[in-house]
């Protein structure tokens, strides 16, 4: 029990790792306007709103990288073969990912893979337990 549960706070960790990465690079290549304070909303829901195709991609990339990342890395360290610690770290992810996208401007298409996106813990499952044989 106490291995899944490491299981998945080390999924979640190393999930947010990446997806910080990917976003920190998206933000090099759209940089955020000058004068936006971190705590501004109007402003990041601005910025969002003309953030171009390319910089609202990248945002699911990041998801799709965190999601396999942590699929595999929950699975790894619960060495149960079971996908439950993976299938934790999707629901905990897909949960912080509605809650941004209902109060962020964001079109209907990136609802539709910012759910399913989160799928692909099972392929890092699959590949932790591939690594196995």
């Amino acid at each position: 029990m106490l291995k899944n549960i490491l299981a998945v706070f080390a999924g979640i960790i190393v999930g947010s790792i990446c997806i910080w990465g990917v976003e920190t690079l998206n933000h090099l290549l759209h940089p955020f306007p000058k004068g936006i304070k971190p705590d501004d909303m109007e402003g990041f829901k601005n910025y969002i709103e003309t953030l171009p195709f390319l910089g609202k991609f990248m945002v699911i990339v990041g998801y799709a990288l965190g999601a396999v990342v942590s699929g595999f890395i929950a699975t790894k360290i619960s060495k149960d073969g079971k996908p439950t610690a993976a299938l934790i770290c999707r629901i905990i992810f897909l949960v912080f990912t509605i809650y941004n996208m209902t109060v962020l401007p964001i079109p209907i298409w990136f609802w539709v893979l910012g759910i399913l996106v989160w799928t692909l813990v099972l392929a890092g499952y699959k590949l932790a337990l591939n690594k196995n044989k």
